[in-house]
């Protein structure tokens, strides 16, 4: 009987170190393939791997699989996180299919509270604080799902050619800025895929 004991724990143990070295393996296997990867990985499956834009901003490229629409998103990366997402940076996406600028969002990387204001068509909107190099002003943005808000165009071309632009909203503890780095964005680039170009608002 003692016998049989110490073989099933010896047998126990030999299977508990088999799992151990097949996890480890698929590990190393996972990390191995993400270093293998050209650049950062897409949000959408679509997506080729993210390429440079210059400066801080990343362009990664997709075509629709049903229409053949070649769309471009740009992307840049706050400098920082906001209270309630610190895993998670917000960050703008300037979004263009077939050569023309199709939108761009705010992602806060947060939970948005409710609208505060409708927009002209009646629609739910936030209203944020924007800095833009030496400017501010207070926009209306159009709320999308708790989780986004559309940007306007004007303000998307002025983020394009600014050296500073931050975003201030009303987090649950109070406002919240999200700052963004957007100088060094290679413009070439932008007005192919988008027939957008930089603009300086006027003061407020």
């Amino acid at each position: 009987m003692r016998a049989l004991q110490l073989f099933r724990r010896r047998k126990g143990r030999a299977l508990a170190r088999r799992a151990f070295f097949a996890g480890l393996v698929l590990v190393c296997a996972v990390a191995l393939r993400a270093r293998g990867q050209d650049g950062p990985v897409g949000a959408d499956q679509d997506e080729a791997n993210g390429v440079g834009a210059g400066g801080k901003w990343t362009a990664f490229r997709s075509e629709d699989k049903m229409t053949g629409a070649k769309k471009v998103r740009f992307e840049l990366l706050a400098n920082n996180y906001l209270s309630e997402g610190p895993d998670y940076k917000p960050r703008v996406e300037l979004v263009c299919t077939d050569g023309k600028y199709s939108y761009a969002d705010f992602n806060p990387g947060i939970r948005l509270g409710p609208p505060n204001r409708p927009g002209f068509w009646g629609q739910p909107q936030i209203e944020v604080m924007v800095r833009v190099d030496d400017t501010h002003g207070y926009h209306g943005w159009n709320w999308i799902r708790d989780r986004f808000l559309s940007m306007d165009k004007g303000t998307a071309r002025g983020l394009i050619g600014a050296q500073v632009f931050n975003v201030e909203l009303r987090g649950r503890g109070g406002p919240e800025i999200a700052e963004f780095s957007p100088a060094g964005l290679d413009l070439a680039p932008v007005r192919q895929a988008c027939a957008l170009t930089p603009t300086t608002p006027g003061k407020d």
